[in-house]
């Protein structure tokens, strides 16, 4: 790893060597103690101690999240880290491993939150000597695990006023350490959630054709509405339906009189996006309704695809050349993941990109699982990436 020569990147470089440590004993901490969506206030509380010998200043968000202030100018530049686990049972067995059942930070954000204390960290000793060109805002987010996500919380909290370009990472496990993915346009996904219950008369499996035989509707609705959704929307839009969950019946002789089935409708491009709930309504009735059986259709709006701004992503890599080398980013694909960094970028440019986490020749783990395993040198490699895109934003 390199990094340029210049003042102020030897000095984000020199900070953030000094906190290492600290870093990490900070991402385990928050590894060990994870919250779940709107609940992250011990983790709130950390990100305010790490920070209170700074000069930011730091305003804790009614409801959630913080909000921080540095620097003077016009130019205002904006880092985001979210803050909310999952409830997924940690496997890992580490030392650190979560202690609260059923809940983990299975996708990184501990690393993401970290990661943002460190660049806070630095870039007050950048603003202490003199080397801030402008205003950097922090933004730690809540609830980004579920839909419409906490962006929206803190946007309407005001966290986007007079920001010119907001930037963050997310931690990628196929990505080794040291590595940085980035991609100008669309890096994300459109994710919906789609809850449908259906009810008709049930009874004997002797007699269907004395009910409205809801199971067998049901399997239609399961096969068919992905497959038709493929026919009414641009194929170019990638629309992908999967179901998560179905549930009908307790009896292998019993038509059931209600089911319910849930799953994500996902898609490449905010067109389709904005199309797609009429359809998936319209759809699910006419489905159902040779069976007689009634739908009840709770369709969820949840995050627009991220489309990162080529000159936010150019900041982006000129920052991960300057502390990575020249060959420490590397092009990424679209994925339909949902990120709620989209409604930050639907309002305003900017850009994500992906923090590499797997050791070099090490396992290669996936996101929301409970095995999950980071390397913790993207700790601070994240830290820099983001305080040095705030220096170069900001000097833009």
């Amino acid at each position: 790893m390199s990094s340029s020569a210049d003042p102020t990147t030897t000095l984000i470089a020199d900070v953030i060597e000094k906190y290492a440590d600290e870093l990490i004993d900070l991402r385990r901490d928050l590894h060990a103690h994870p919250e779940l969506a709107w609940t992250e206030s011990r983790t709130s509380t950390k990100v305010l101690e790490a920070l209170v010998d700074t000069d930011w200043k730091l305003t804790p968000v009614e409801g959630g999240g913080i909000i921080g202030e540095l620097g003077t100018g016009e130019r205002r530049i904006a880092l985001r880290a979210d803050l909310d686990a999952l409830p997924v049972e940690d496997l890992t067995l580490d030392p650190w491993s979560s202690t609260v059942a059923g809940v983990a930070h299975a996708c990184g954000h501990d690393v993401h939150t970290a990661g943002l204390v460190g660049a806070a960290l630095a870039l007050d000793q950048v603003h202490a000597s003199g080397q801030l060109p402008g205003r950097v805002r922090l933004l730690f987010q809540p609830a980004e695990e579920i839909m419409p996500g906490g962006a929206l919380h803190l946007i309407q909290a005001g966290a986007l006023d007079d920001v010119h370009q907001v930037f963050g990472l997310h931690c990628d496990p196929s990505l080794d350490v040291g590595q940085i993915g980035l991609r100008e346009g669309p890096l994300t996904g459109a994710a919906d959630s789609l809850f449908v219950r259906l009810g008709g008369k049930g009874g004997h499996t002797s007699r269907p054709h004395l009910t409205e035989d809801l199971t067998f509707a049901l399997g239609k609705l399961i096969t068919e509405l992905p497959a038709i959704l493929s026919r009414r929307l641009d194929p170019r839009a990638g629309v992908s339906l999967v179901w998560g969950m179905v549930q009908a019946g307790a009896a292998a002789n019993v038509i059931p009189g209600r089911g319910q089935l849930a799953g994500t409708v996902r898609m490449l491009d905010a067109v389709a996006w904005a199309d797609a709930e009429h359809i998936v309504r319209t759809l699910v009735g006419q489905i159902v309704a040779p069976y007689g059986v009634s739908a009840e259709v709770t369709y969820q709006r949840g995050v627009p695809p991220v489309v990162n701004d080529p000159d936010a992503t150019a900041v982006l890599g000129g920052a991960v050349e300057r502390v990575l080398g020249d060959h420490g980013h590397v092009a990424t694909a679209q994925s339909l993941g949902g990120e709620d960094f989209g409604w930050y970028l639907d309002r305003i440019p900017g850009s994500m990109a992906r923090l590499g986490t797997r050791t070099p020749g090490g396992a290669t783990y996936d996101l929301h699982q409970g095995n999950l395993r980071v390397d913790e040198r993207a700790t601070a490699i994240g830290a820099r990436v983001l305080a040095g895109a705030a220096v170069a934003a900001l000097s833009a």
